[in-house]
């Protein structure tokens, strides 16, 4: 796929295809990691992170904390419905 060089500022700068974002869930501020070798540059997305809830819960000092007086709450929406 050929890019063209544009100047912005002090730096040259080329686009990115609109499918190499969606494949990858990309957007304005990611971050993609750029390898370079001779005249070759790479770009990587990183693998985004998976989380289970039961490392989630370990990180958590107490566990989940409690409101007083939540059991006895009346009902304000379709909670019950």
């Amino acid at each position: 796929m050929l890019q063209t060089l544009r100047k912005a500022g002090g730096s040259l700068v080329m686009t990115v295809p609109k499918a190499f974002i969606d494949q990858n869930g990309l957007g304005e501020g990611s971050q993609v990691e750029l390898q370079l070798l001779g005249k070759k540059m790479t770009v990587e997305a990183p693998p985004r992170p998976r989380y289970k809830l039961a490392d989630l819960m370990a990180e958590m000092p107490q566990g989940l904390p409690r409101v007083e007086g939540w059991d006895e709450m009346h009902s304000v929406g379709l909670e019950n419905g």
